[in-house]
């Protein structure tokens, strides 16, 4: 028998000596038989063309060769033929990501190759593509005037409605790359600060991107995401030091408004469908007060961003931005 390929990039060794009772190894063999056929079935679909490879002579079999398969995933050649055979053999995560690219599978095609493979964490793919559709837009637009928003894994502000935009109005005028909850919070000056209880969610909510991390190491958007905080904000990168982890759920969150006093709310994480690694994030106010307070401030129509030292009115940063933006426009003509 031909031992495993000594690849750096497979990471991938034969499966430990069965210790699994009658059943669950007949349901071992069944999942590792239907992974062999659904490779095979992938394979089969994908001409060279689709890859960026010559024609070449005439083939006998449609699709990419396994050899071809291995080559362009980097992983062993036999390794990858033992996967199609069906061989009891242990993949890693980064191995069937390396697969599933070359086989070009979406998103539910990929969940189904981890599943069959009997990986528990499913790798997502990269979400940066995805858009908010209007289906989306419209349940955030009826949840007003809770506050709501979409938020990706990385906290990138996605989509909002307009209770989300009165308080915190920056994300309406920023450029998108810098409509991020974790930049804004770990950047903005100390008196700006408008989390009260940023002591307790700061570090929890960079565990729970660190967690989500562990299924985009190697991403360009996030390998750049990390780099740009841990430069920016030396508590940020403490805190990714750590290592935590942490799961969403639901939060009890503070914020301070000028004129307004200290909203207190309950954040709730739903993951939204069809759309990897997003999620609506809903607020509710904790006490009758709460939800007076957020009602007053929808009532303010000129909002004043920042704190009483360096805050704003909206309008005049917006009117700032939009002089600096038609100035630009000019120099180019």
């Amino acid at each position: 028998m031909p031992s495993t390929p000594a690849s750096p990039a497979t990471r991938s060794v034969p499966a430990e000596p069965d210790r699994q009772t009658g059943g669950a190894r007949q349901k071992g063999a069944a999942r590792r038989t239907e992974l062999a056929a659904y490779l095979r079935s992938r394979r089969a679909r994908i001409t060279p063309e689709d890859v960026g490879m010559p024609p070449g002579l005439r083939r006998r079999t449609p699709g990419l060769r396994r050899e071809e398969v291995a080559q362009l995933a980097g992983v062993g050649v036999t390794w990858y033929t033992w996967l199609e055979q069906g061989r009891p053999i242990n993949a890693s995560v980064q191995v069937l990501d390396a697969v599933a690219r070359v086989l070009q599978l979406d998103a539910t095609e990929r969940e189904h190759l981890y599943r069959l493979a009997g990986i528990p964490f499913v790798s997502e793919p990269n979400s940066d593509a995805e858009t908010v559709g209007v289906e989306s837009q419209g349940i955030l637009d009826a949840l007003d005037p809770l506050p709501a928003a979409i938020y990706n894994a990385r906290y990138d502000v996605r989509a909002t409605n307009a209770t989300y935009r009165t308080l915190w109005p920056m994300t309406s005028i920023v450029a998108r790359w810098e409509r991020n909850v974790l930049y804004k919070l770990f950047t903005v000056p100390e008196c700006c600060m408008t989390f009260v209880n940023s002591a307790e969610e700061l570090p929890w909510m960079v565990a729970q991107v660190r967690r989500s991390y562990g299924r985009h190491v190697g991403e360009p958007a996030w390998e750049s995401f990390i780099a740009l905080m841990v430069k920016e904000s030396p508590t940020f990168a403490q805190l990714w030091a750590s290592g935590n982890v942490a799961a969403p759920g639901k939060r009890v969150k503070a914020f301070r408004h000028e004129g307004i006093g200290v909203i207190n709310m309950t954040s709730m994480s739903l993951s939204i469908d069809g759309m990897a690694g997003h999620r609506f994030v809903v607020y509710t106010p904790v006490t009758e007060d709460d939800r007076l307070r957020i009602e007053r401030l929808r009532q303010i129509g000129d909002p004043v961003v920042g704190c009483s030292l360096h805050g704003r009115p909206l309008s005049v940063i917006m009117a700032e931005r939009e002089a600096a933006a038609a100035s630009d426009c000019d120099k180019s003509a």
